[in-house]
């Protein structure tokens, strides 16, 4: 079946010629010029992935990320950013927060996209086909709802610590790389991108909103990595 893909950008240009090229890689292409329609596209069209521009008019790529990804139905769609400006880290981290699943930065070549694209739908597919529960210190792992609780508590996990928290209690015991992390959580390449500082952070936050006892279980062995004890 093909894949299906929501594109949303108010630069018709870009917006066209995307969608030539998805659909000439066999993807099944909707378009919006903005993020009002898109919400509207997304209940009637169902998409596998969304990608959106970030720069837009009334609801931005932030805001319509966001709205998905707390609107029960919609949440497990994936999300990438298109910017038009460079961003910093920090915006990066927020849109992550946001529910962001990867950034792409404009003028960006097809190829590129189509990568981080396939990434992006392979980890949700590999986290989808886990359909059983995970209990283990007081905590349930929904990995079909992506959810976490403990003591019957949800925890609000990002995107992306969720994604972290998986890989990391999928491989218990093992001592995961950060390279391997970066490739594995975030989709990038080891070869270009290294940077310690992003799993760092996601990996501090994680023990926070787990708590310590659970917190404590995450540990890090400096300059190789982090595993779950």
């Amino acid at each position: 079946m093909f894949k299906k893909i929501l594109l949303v950008d108010d630069d018709k240009l870009v917006l066209n010629s995307t969608r030539r090229y998805l659909e000439g890689q066999g993807f099944n292409v909707a378009a919006a010029d903005n993020g009002a329609e898109a919400v509207a596209m997304v209940k009637d069209f169902g998409p596998d992935l969304v990608v959106t521009d970030v720069e837009m008019k009334g609801l931005d790529g932030f805001a319509l990320c966001k709205a998905l990804k707390e609107t029960e139905g919609f949440s497990c769609i994936p999300v990438i950013i298109v910017s038009g400006r460079k961003i910093s880290e920090e915006d990066i981290l927020a849109g992550y927060n946001k529910g962001a699943d990867d950034y792409v930065i404009k003028p960006f070549s097809f190829p590129v996209l189509l990568a981080k694209m396939k990434a992006v739908m392979k980890r949700y597919e590999g986290v989808a086909a886990k359909t059983e529960k995970i209990k283990k210190l007081g905590m349930v792992i929904d990995p079909a709802a992506r959810s976490v609780a403990i003591k019957n508590s949800m925890v609000n996990l990002t995107r992306k610590e969720f994604d972290l928290l998986m890989a990391l209690i999928t491989e218990e015991g093992r001592l995961l790389s950060v390279p391997y992390l970066l490739e594995t959580v975030w989709g990038y390449d080891p070869a270009s991108y290294n940077d310690p500082h992003t799993v760092g952070v996601h990996v501090s936050s994680l023990r926070k909103k787990l708590g310590a006892d659970i917190g404590a279980h995450i540990t890090s062995v400096t300059g190789h990595g982090y595993k779950f004890d």
